[in-house]
């Protein structure tokens, strides 16, 4: 897009799917886990939100640590593990989660995720024992965008039984308690 001329007309379709909710209730403490790239879209929520919190990014090492001075500079205390020890906590997000959760867990919390399957999969299980709300947002590959061709589907609890959910136009974000992550 940067390379087009000034005035040059486009065609885009969007905004699709289903974002995070923009509200989070008084009292909630937010905590955002994220995985390499998926600090991105955490970050247009966390300028959103009233209330500061806690943002956990993962990466394999240093160089996958992104935007942590944009979420400092909101007022967001953020935490950093990276496989290789190179920045923050040697080890993955999820154990750098678990080890501020064990020092002083935040009555209310309310998680957010963006990254990689196996870390989203691990937050909504920490969330859902300890009885929290955690939005995540899915990263599937998808065809159309519009929710046609069906490539992008995903098993969720819906009105008590497991149906599938086209990720783009009924996700990407789903909350961790109707995410069926048996495949």
């Amino acid at each position: 897009l940067r390379e087009l001329p000034v005035g040059r007309r486009i065609s885009i379709l969007g905004p699709l799917g289903n974002g995070f909710p923009a509200g989070i209730e008084s009292g909630a403490t937010p905590i955002m886990v994220a995985g390499g790239y998926g600090v991105a879209p955490l970050f247009f929520l966390a300028r959103t939100l009233q209330t500061r919190g806690h943002l956990f990014i993962g990466g394999s090492n240093a160089r996958d640590i992104l935007c942590r001075s944009d979420f400092e500079a909101l007022g967001w205390q953020v935490h950093v593990a990276t496989v290789d020890g190179s920045e923050g906590m040697r080890g993955l997000v999820t154990d750098a989660l678990d080890a501020w959760i064990a020092k002083a867990p935040p009555a209310g919390m309310v998680i957010y995720g963006c990254g990689p399957r196996g870390m989203l999969k691990a937050v909504g299980e920490r969330a859902i024992a300890r009885d929290c709300q955690a939005w995540l947002s899915l990263d599937r590959h998808m065809g159309c965008g519009v929710g046609a061709c069906l490539a992008c589907v995903q098993k969720v609890r819906r009105d008590g039984a497991v149906a599938w959910a086209r990720v783009c136009k009924d996700g990407p974000v789903f909350e961790a308690r109707t995410i069926v992550w048996d495949e």
